[in-house]
């Protein structure tokens, strides 16, 4: 493979030079990338209006809840600040109740960041990072149910309530072929759905269900988990230097313990730490 030829001003400038000077001027050989210009980039795809808005997902507790005095709180809400802390942006944070909110405020570029779960049809809108935690998908049926197993689940007449638009949601669309998926408006609402509705099935984050279980009684979870959820960090389809940056930023993140101290200090059971992935 050729070098590509120097133009005839940057040649002029070059010639002549000691080899340390030659080393200075290192535009000579065209631009190369540095962590500077990396950060710069990310900064400016991140926070074209001024700020970082970030969706914080609270339809998914593993991921965010609010604390006593309304103040929003969780491991996405620790990794948004310290991003934001990282590149020296103001982080504008945005609640929404359900996955699909997020989705879709991503999709219209009303925000710059979002935490949600991967998924290849999300994927045509949202460029993600590598996983930062790994959470598991669980199905909640009555006590005096004849569903004793997960592979149970997919019979004709099997109504499964899930909430619209979240991975669950994603998934069971695909892989379910003859029970019938029903759609609450959020994840936290499909428990008492599938209560009020006489539904069969609840699917959902084992954590949520496993409290649901706990509030309601009469319930059980179905042993096991019908799905593994990469939930990872993702920014508007195209902003590929954000998208670069933030993988950068969410290995490091895993690396040093900081998303398991995370999940340790709000006190999250049911999700652990994503294996290290590729930058």
């Amino acid at each position: 493979m050729g070098r590509t030829p120097l133009n005839p001003g940057r040649r002029a400038l070059c010639i002549g030079l000691p080899a340390t000077a030659m080393l200075a001027l290192a535009g000579c050989a065209g631009r190369t990338s540095s962590p500077a210009n990396a950060d710069a980039d990310a900064r400016a795809q991140l926070a074209g209006t001024g700020k970082m808005r970030v969706a914080i997902n609270l339809g998914n507790p593993i991921l965010a809840s609010r604390a006593a005095n309304g103040d929003l709180q969780g491991v996405s809400v620790d990794l948004a600040r310290e991003a934001a802390r990282r590149l020296g942006l103001t982080p504008d944070l945005i609640a929404f109740q359900s996955a699909g909110n997020v989705v879709e405020a991503v999709k219209a570029q009303q925000v710059d960041l979002a935490f949600v779960a991967i998924d290849p049809v999300r994927g045509a809108d949202i460029d993600s990072t590598p996983p930062y935690v790994i959470i598991e998908g669980a199905y909640l049926v009555r006590n005096d149910s004849t569903l004793q197993r997960n592979d149970d689940v997919d019979r004709p007449g099997t109504r499964v309530v899930v909430g619209k638009g979240s991975a669950y949601d994603l998934y069971l669309t695909r892989a379910l072929k003859q029970a019938t998926l029903v759609r609450a408006p959020t994840s936290p609402a499909v428990t008492d759905m599938f209560l009020a509705q006489r539904l069969d099935v609840a699917a959902g984050v084992r954590q949520q269900l496993e409290a649901d279980a706990k509030r309601v009684r009469g319930v059980r979870l179905l042993p096991g988990r019908f799905m593994v959820i990469e939930q990872a960090m993702g920014v508007p389809k195209g902003r590929t230097a954000a998208q670069a940056w933030l993988s950068g930023f969410i290995e490091e993140m895993k690396a040093s313990g900081f998303v398991a101290q995370a999940l340790q200090r709000h006190g999250i059971e049911g999700a652990s730490v994503a294996p290290a992935g590729k930058a």
